[in-house]
């Protein structure tokens, strides 16, 4: 029993301590906290999560494909559904630019919801996340054109790039 109260506490505190600079000055590292309800959350444990990293040196043709995947293989259906096909539409014609913005967007959070509520604009999204893609995603999020948004799109359509 002791040694689980010492050991909620030296992850806690490592997740409290570890801070890194952001755009908008300091944040504080990426914690997953869970989904508990709020009158049981001093029973909750922060795992800390490794910081996202851009890749400075990655090609242009591989970072594409590399969110493509990451796309697909998100912590939920809504968001899996959404960004693959937002990527299947939007990724093949991004500049430099905001390919590193998606990437931050769809990488940085630790939380998935977040990410689906900014793009549903259930909640605001963080200055931090503001740009061109975001405005981009929340646009397709709308769906003027009612398409049928019930699964991830098939590989199929990889094909035809190569």
């Amino acid at each position: 029993m002791l040694s689980s109260v010492i050991s909620k506490r030296l992850v806690t505190g490592m997740c409290r301590t570890a801070w890194r600079p952001a755009l908008t000055g300091l944040v504080p590292s990426r914690c997953y906290r869970g989904e508990a309800p709020d009158d049981v959350k001093t029973d909750l444990i922060e795992i800390p999560l490794p910081p996202w990293d851009e890749r400075p040196g990655e090609s242009t043709h591989m970072k594409r494909r590399r969110l493509l995947y990451e796309s697909r293989k998100r912590g939920m259906l809504e968001n899996c559904i959404l960004l693959s096909l937002f990527a299947k539409k939007y990724l093949g014609t991004m500049t430099e630019t905001q390919l590193k913005q998606y990437d931050r967007l769809i990488n940085e959070p630790s939380n998935d919801w977040d990410i689906y509520y900014w793009a549903t604009e259930a909640q605001p999204t963080p200055e931090v996340y503001q740009g061109e893609v975001i405005e981009m995603l929340k646009e397709f999020t709308k769906n003027r054109d009612q398409e049928q948004r019930l699964d991830a799109p098939s590989l199929e359509y990889l094909e035809k790039e190569g």
